[in-house]
């Protein structure tokens, strides 16, 4: 499976690639690095996100999960930049409840890209499973000029 990764603000990321999509997003430092036009594109968005400079990643995505994850990926990636959403509103628009489209958040395989950051508790910021938990969410949150 082809990899590339690239420094960022939040640490070394590793972008997977199966087919001619996206299919995962890891903190690290890959071992094997194969420069794929598509992970080459890849890489150019995120140092644009990281820059300020893009809002909206427009890359083939992947992501291995079941049929409700994906449902649930698909909601977060409608979420705006800069905006956010709670777990309960995403679980009423997928008539489901709020600890499954946490636990859908915390299995995201390609955070950043699908940006289960944006997901908040009602009264906290929630989890976050990427490397460096709750401080990477809030450096990504305050990068798209949310108030924390």
């Amino acid at each position: 499976m082809p990899q590339l990764s690239l420094h960022s603000p939040v640490g070394d990321l590793s972008l997977s690639q199966d087919e001619d999509a996206i299919v995962a997003l890891d903190w690290g430092w890959g071992r094997d690095q194969t420069p794929t036009p598509l992970l080459k594109e890849a890489v150019k968005q995120l140092n644009a996100y990281f820059d300020g400079k893009l809002t909206g990643f427009d890359l083939p995505l992947a992501p291995f999960g079941t049929a409700f994850q994906k449902r649930v990926w698909q909601q977060m990636c409608k979420i705006p930049y800069g905006k956010t959403r709670t777990y309960g509103e995403v679980a009423e628009k997928l008539k489901s409840g709020a600890r499954p489209v946490g636990t859908a958040c915390g299995r995201n395989p390609i955070p950043i890209i699908i940006p289960c950051h944006r997901i908040l508790g009602t009264a906290t910021l929630g989890g976050y499973s990427g490397a460096g938990g709750l401080e990477t969410k809030v450096a990504l949150l305050r990068l798209e000029g949310v108030e924390i």
